[in-house]
């Protein structure tokens, strides 16, 4: 606060005033000033001291000006004749301040139009600052930084409006201000075009009108018009500035994916310069060797409005891979439409060396195989870090794109990307915080945090169905209608049993049959023909006496048979998927799993004993529906088991009932306690695993404790550390639950990796079973799990690539990469074309129509 002024009034009505004022007057150049406050001098004079000059209204005006003045000082006005020093403005999530706006006026003479101006200001509550010369007006801008300037356009003779608004305009500080132009009024025949103001920098012009309520709404327009909009646009700078600073690399794109915008993080990133990005689509930048593929992959999401994130690897300016966390964010503009899309990445670490290998191993993997397997079977698959892994080269390079496809895979945990940020932590981390972090992750992979946050893949509706079917335990329940299970149990006294037999008993058309049984090849529909669809009771006898089962349990093979003969009975011969071929068939795949080198590395033989039999049991009395029927339906099974892996529950529990109600088939009955329990919870814990609601939790933990952490060390050299480590990884108590688990899951729902006739034989035969249930749903009156499986408009096909995209290619390549089977990758590849072949014809049968 200043000292109060002195004032006086000379014979020619000037008021003279003299001592500081308020601190608009502090200001040592020569402008002059309009009081802000209102003031009670007589109507019609100016205040005037020496250099600088207050102006309250006007002089010599005349009896008609005063009027209108009057007259328009009288409306009514919403605002206070002062404005309060400071306005709320909300822009987007930011709350700003304004300050009270100021406003230069620019007249060579006093008139009544900058009079009317001047009471303007003061009807507004704005500062107003009047200058007269050139210099004047530069000294006070600079000074002031005024909101708005007002020049006078009509006097070319005292200056140049055009020239002193392009000096203007040249000021650092001039861009956020709004420049009017006060111009004569014309008659419609000498209108003249504005385009020299808007060259020479004029924001817009004001045809000369001195009636103070025609300039009072000319200066609120200007404020919540332009001046608000310049008021934003200075924000914004903050936020640059936030942008410049951030340690993350940020680029924005406009609606046509051309970059408008990198920050130096992402230079620095990514070696290039602004100047080389600017204006270029994002596939004109070398970035990620995959970007068309990326691009579709995350617009299937943004161009809903959702944010994506995820991990992908990138290519720098000098062609080194760079993984990165990435979130992509859609900005929304004009008319609701989508207008920048926001890129924020993070490097997940700077192992040049693993960059450098995985560019080369990639390049070597692109075998004719592999070009045309991901690109059609996974959607918006990503480039990542590929890893080695021991066997022969040709192995190798095909893990190595598996394990590639695990880092990328599209169902991510967040516990997953946990797991990432703590792993990128650790390299740069001192010895003590690196040590606590393995700790950390050590609990991380032990305790049950790695379920994935589920949703539509591609809202498909194949997808939805199978994933609604297969994964939930039916939500919805109708009371009244209770499901019995149609077949009978069959226990060891019914009297059902087949004669016995050893194998050397077998007939020699089932001998054939088995010949083979070592190979993936092997026909499990050929031994279910010569078995008259008993072919577990075979296949288990001469699987059982190859891994030495008897010998291990310490039971006779009397006992054997008997037991294979109760559990093959207590299969429904009636379903036509889940029946005792199908639990044949998953123990041939057990078996050749057992047999891989590291898996064998990695089990001992309780394990071995424990998958096979778990094969065996795995789906014993299985009534042909699914968990979701059972829970909707109330049937006995659903309420004993609460709605919780009911199924499952039950194949455990009642082969436990079967094998020990009768010594004749108890193969545990010789067993030491204590083995005993670690065998039957290792068969138990199997079986479970085999519960399709759990799916990407095992498959996500398999990947983070077994895939990842054995990648690791083999990319380090294979010292002896590291193959002692190596063996602590495969031979822990924790990974070795893993791996059983993740062996009989790929064992259960291995036949879209079986020959094609095989697979195209038990996709019509599951197809047929969930037909059985649509049917039932339906006449039961219950809610219809799996709609789109009505056998009137089914597509097989559709099912199938479904059923493949979103359960079976992630879990195999993580089991590949692990137990290296080339062949297994190769029929899934084939038949996944066979079925892509089908659908592209709009053929919905499990074969083409005979030519």
């Amino acid at each position: 606060m200043g000292c109060a002024p002195s004032i006086h009034i000379s014979d020619s009505r000037v008021v003279y005033h003299s001592g500081k004022e308020s601190d608009d007057s502090n200001s040592p150049h020569q402008t002059n000033t309009v009081l802000s406050q209102q003031s009670n001098s007589v109507p019609g004079l100016f205040l005037k001291s020496s250099n600088t000059s207050t102006y309250k209204v006007r002089a010599n005006s005349s009896r008609k000006d005063r009027r209108e003045q009057s007259q328009s000082m009288e409306v009514p006005s919403s605002r206070s004749s002062v404005k309060a020093a400071v306005t709320e403005v909300q822009f987007g999530p930011m709350r700003l301040h304004q300050d009270q706006l100021q406003v230069l006026l620019v007249f060579a003479k006093e008139d009544s139009q900058s009079n009317g101006f001047c009471c303007a200001c003061e009807k507004a509550g704005f500062k107003s600052n009047i200058a007269k010369t050139p210099e004047s007006v530069l000294e006070s801008f600079l000074d002031k930084h005024h909101e708005i300037i007002i020049i006078d356009h009509r006097q070319s003779r005292c200056f140049d409006a055009e020239a002193l608004c392009r000096s203007i305009r040249a000021t650092k500080h001039s861009e956020n201000s709004v420049i009017i132009a006060v111009v004569r009024r014309q008659s419609d025949r000498d209108e003249t075009s504005i385009m020299p103001l808007i060259s020479a920098g004029f924001t817009r012009r004001y045809v000369e009108n001195p009636n103070v309520m025609a300039c009072y709404n000319e200066l609120i327009q200007l404020e919540y018009g332009e001046v608000r909009a310049q008021f934003k646009l200075r924000a914004c700078n903050s936020l640059f500035t936030t942008l410049e600073k951030s340690q993350e690399a940020i680029e924005i794109t406009n609606e046509d994916h051309k970059i408008q915008y990198v920050n130096p993080a992402f230079e620095s990133t990514m070696g290039y310069q602004k100047d080389e990005l600017y204006g270029k689509e994002l596939i004109e930048v070398p970035i990620n060797e995959k970007k068309s593929d990326f691009l579709d992959s995350v617009n299937s999401c943004i161009k809903t409005g959702k944010e994506w994130e995820g991990v992908y690897y990138a290519k720098n300016k000098n062609g080194d891979n760079i993984q990165q966390n990435v979130k992509i964010i859609p900005v929304f503009g004009h008319r609701g439409k989508i207008r920048h899309y926001v890129s924020i990445s993070r490097p997940c670490s700077d192992n040049n060396k693993v960059e450098k290998q995985c560019e080369r191993v990639q390049a070597e993997s692109q075998t004719d195989i592999q070009s045309c397997r991901h690109k059609d079977r996974r959607k918006g698959s990503l480039d990542v870090r590929s890893t080695t892994s021991r066997g022969s080269d040709g192995s190798s390079q095909r893990r190595h794109s598996s394990m590639a496809r695990i880092h990328s895979m599209t169902i991510e945990a967040p516990i997953t990307k946990v797991i990432n940020i703590i792993n990128a932590a650790q390299e740069n981390s001192p010895m003590p915080v690196a040590e606590a972090l393995d700790r950390v992750l050590e609990i991380l992979r032990t305790t049950e945090l790695y379920s994935p946050q589920l949703g539509t893949k591609d809202e498909d509706p194949h997808t939805n169905d199978l994933v609604g079917g297969l994964m939930t335990d039916g939500l919805r329940r109708l009371s009244g209608n209770e499901y019995i299970l149609s077949a009978k149990q069959v226990h060891p006294s019914s009297g059902h049993l087949i004669s016995s037999l050893s194998l050397s008993d077998i007939p020699p058309r089932i001998a054939q049959a088995m010949e083979n049984e070592e190979d993936w090849e092997f026909d499990i529909f050929e031994l279910e023909s010569a078995t008259h669809k008993r072919p577990l009771v075979y296949l288990g006898l001469k699987m059982f006496a190859r891994f030495g089962v008897c010998s291990f349990l310490n039971c006779s093979e009397v006992t054997l048979r008997s037991w294979l003969h109760i559990i093959e009975s207590n299969y429904h011969s009636g379903n036509a998927y889940h029946n005792s071929t199908h639990s044949a068939d998953v123990l041939h795949a057990t078996a050749y799993f057992l047999c891989k080198e590291r898996v064998k590395q990695s089990l001992d033989q309780i394990d071995e004993v424990a998958a096979l039999i778990a094969a065996t049991v795995h789906d014993v009395d299985h009534p042909g529906r699914t968990n979701s029927f059972l829970c909707n339906a109330g049937s006995e099974l659903a309420i004993l088991y609460n709605d919780t892996a009911v199924l499952e529950s039950h194949h455990a529990a009642l082969a436990f009932q079967l094998t020990t109600r009768d010594d004749k088939c108890n193969i545990f009955k010789n067993m030491e306690r204590n083995e005993y329990r670690t065998l039957r919870q290792a068969i138990i814990d199997m079986v479970l695993a085999t519960e399709m609601t759990k799916h990407f939790e095992h498959v996500n933990k398999f990947v983070n404790s077994i895939n990842k952490p054995l990648a690791a060390l083999e990319e380090n050299g294979g010292s002896i550390s590291d193959d002692e480590s190596v063996k602590n990884i495969l031979t822990s108590p924790e990974n070795r639950i893993l791996i059983k688990r993740m062996l009989i899951k790929c064992a259960d729902i291995s036949n879209p990796c079986r020959a094609l006739e095989q697979c195209i034989e038990w996709a019509g035969r599951i197809s047929e079973e969930y037909f059985a249930q649509t049917d039932e749903e339906k006449r039961q009156g219950l809610p219809v799990v799996m709609p789109v499986f009505d056998r009137n408009t089914c597509s097989i096909p559709k099912s199938q690539i479904s059923f493949v995209d979103y359960f079976i290619t992630d879990m195999f390549d993580a089991w590949d990469a692990f137990a290296d089977l080339p062949n297994l990758m190769q029929h899934m590849d084939n038949n996944f074309k066979y079925w892509k072949s089908l659908d592209e014809r709009q053929l919905k049968t499990l074969r083409p129509p005979p030519e």
